[in-house]
């Protein structure tokens, strides 16, 4: 049998966590080692718990890796050391300017769709053109925490009114477990067992005529197109600000545009 060692609280030690996230990002320790600058003996060592990293250490390893700031902390911690970022509520003070900024955004991208979601495709806030895409969907489905993915793909939610819900499921299952095996996320993985049990198939083709996979939705007696365009904080110091995401919808076709700036926009939440 094995022996697992552990860190504080049950944590397993650095050594594996950095070795688990080296493996996920595909490197070697020479790989690692160059890129960090270090002796891969001594990454070695810090592998196999021969040596302990300071977290200065643990800081450049995990850049190299690209690993998030929420699992830095608990490299840290798992080595014996305070956390290097801060995580703050989005409603606390340290944020407000951030906040802003995304309402800012969420608001001037009417009358198009646009959602505010952290790590695990929760709704964090929305505009209010979204109500087009949600309206009809089970109640349940829209208490808080709304999970888009859920909302989109689940037969009581939007996926009855998904013209292309193969293609559009595919694309959306995919994005998630790419993720999930890139965060070595338990949460995520759950989220994608769950969804990949909903009904609807998976289709990874895109028409010869389309530029982009676009969302084909049915609201208010017509069909809209739709593509997205995800943006992130790209100088985000918090773990709270690095995983939320704006996810942006655009008209993909000049009668999807009409229809949203039109005037009869404010029918399209009518099913």
């Amino acid at each position: 049998m094995t022996t697992v060692s552990v860190g504080p609280a049950g944590l397993p030690s650095v050594g594996e966590l950095l070795r688990d996230w080296r493996r996920r990002r595909r490197l070697s320790q020479l790989d690692l080692s160059i890129q960090a600058d270090i002796s891969t003996r001594h990454l070695s060592f810090v592998e196999t718990g021969r040596s302990r990293p300071t977290p200065e250490m643990i800081i450049r390893l995990t850049e190299q890796l690209d690993v998030p700031l929420r699992e830095r902390n608990t490299m840290l911690l798992a080595g014996g050391y305070a956390p290097a970022y801060p995580q703050h509520g989005l409603d606390e003070p340290e944020l407000a300017s951030v906040r802003a900024a995304l309402r800012q955004v969420l608001a001037a991208h009417e009358p198009n769709p646009a959602v505010l979601i952290n790590r695990w495709w929760e709704m964090v806030d929305a505009n209010a053109a979204v109500a087009a895409l949600t309206d009809g969907c089970a109640a349940e489905l829209l208490v808080p925490p709304v999970n888009v993915l859920r909302l989109s793909l689940h037969p009581d939610g939007m996926a009855p009114r998904i013209v292309n819900l193969p293609q559009w499921r595919g694309h959306l299952l995919s994005q998630l477990r790419r993720r999930a095996e890139a965060l070595g996320d338990q949460r995520l993985r759950e989220l994608a067992a769950e969804l990949a049990g909903y009904p609807g198939g998976e289709d990874h083709s895109v028409s010869a005529s389309d530029v982009v996979l676009p969302l084909r939705y049915r609201a208010g007696g017509q069909e809209l197109s739709f593509f997205s365009i995800s943006a992130v904080v790209g100088t985000a110091a918090d773990v709270t600000v690095e995983e939320l995401a704006i996810e942006a919808f655009y008209p993909a076709d000049a009668a999807t545009s009409a229809a949203l700036s039109g005037p009869s926009a404010g029918s399209l939440s009518t099913s």
